[in-house]
Parts: C-alpha cells; structure tokens; sequence
C-alpha cells in the first residue's frame, strides 16, 4: 500500500517516530488504528444512544420542547425574547425530549 502525505504531515510523522525511536511504519500503524477504534466506538455510542430515545419515544417517555425550553429559561436564567424555536435552534434539540 502506498499512501501519499503532505510533507508538513510526513514530517511530523518522521519526528514522532524520532522522537519515540520507533519504526514510522508502527507510528502510521498505531495512529490509524486508534483513529479506526476511535470511530467505531463513536459510530457505536450513536446507535445505542438513538436505540434509547426511541424506545424512550415507544414507552412515552417523551416531553415537548417547549416545557423543557420553559424549565431551561428558568434554571439558565435565558432571555425570554427567544422563542421556542430559536431555542432549539440553538440547542440542536427536536420537538420532543427524551424525559
């Protein structure tokens, strides 16, 4: 396999490697499989995380996002000038909230 870097990127590498006297080829190697595992325990807590709010939105363990924006407006002292919808907006949040 050969695999094409930038120099400022190969350069790095190289003083790593230096720097732990490794093999670059181990360095390359064990950078890349972290970022692999990394992604797949992400890819993994996201799927689990939606399987909750689901089976939270089947059992009704839902709220509307205005009574949460409500209870937010009040613990985080917001501005009441912002609506519901700029609220989610800024949150990311939907409609309903998982209780």
């Amino acid at each position: 396999m050969t695999i094409v870097l930038k120099p400022e990127t190969e350069a790095r590498l190289r003083e790593r490697a230096g720097r732990e006297k490794a093999d670059l080829s181990a360095i390359v190697d064990a950078l890349v499989t972290a970022q692999l595992e990394w992604e797949a325990r992400e890819q993994a807590e996201a799927a689990e995380s939606l399987r909750r709010g689901i089976a939270d939105s089947d059992a009704g363990r839902v709220r509307l996002f205005s009574e949460v924006a409500a209870e937010w407006r009040a613990k985080y002292n917001l501005p009441t000038h912002l609506s519901d919808e700029e609220l989610s907006q800024d949150s990311n949040a939907s409609e309903t909230v998982a209780q």
